[in-house]
């Protein structure tokens, strides 16, 4: 009860805060990933300017758009780019409908880094009756996982380095 409480409170929050994002106009023009007014988290176009120094965003936007394109085949359940968490909602294989994942990565450093990424998977399986039960993940799960979120901003980097 507590749990579902407290989910509520950081949902709300976060709702706030989009809301709030939403409503200011700076004068600096469009972030990042803005196709025009507002903020889109999930794209928009090419970072713009130099990511690794844009006040836009509270983390490096090379580490959030691979981020997002890494794991768009995943149900986005929340995705806040000023504290740099992303969370997943479920996902089941369709050729393993038995088990299912849910990610949460942290952007942890304005800086395009290894160390500035930590991801974190939960895996749940069927039981007997159907039901979810929580299950151990593979740590080289989520060390998989780093490494193609890292790959993807590098690749983002060059790719706009050579535009």
């Amino acid at each position: 009860m507590v749990l579902v409480r407290r989910a509520a409170i950081v949902a709300v929050a976060l709702g706030a805060l989009a809301v709030a994002g939403c409503a200011h106009k700076d004068a600096a023009g469009p972030r990042p990933y803005s196709s025009g007014g507002g903020f889109h988290p999930f794209g928009g176009g090419h970072p713009k300017g130099n990511p690794e120094k844009d006040a836009a965003l509270g983390v490096n936007a090379y580490l959030w758009r691979a981020s997002l394109d890494t794991l768009a085949f995943m149900p986005l359940a929340s995705a806040d780019p000023y504290g740099g968490v992303i969370i997943t909602d479920w996902y089941a294989n369709p050729e393993k409908p038995d088990e299912r994942f849910k990610c949460t990565v942290f952007i942890l450093d304005t800086r395009l880094r290894a160390d500035g990424l930590n991801v974190t998977v939960n895996k749940q399986v069927k039981d007997a009756n159907g039901g979810w039960i929580d299950a151990a993940a593979s740590d080289q799960t989520a060390t998989d996982i780093e490494n193609a979120i890292l790959t993807r901003a590098r690749q983002l980097k060059l790719s706009n380095v050579g535009g």
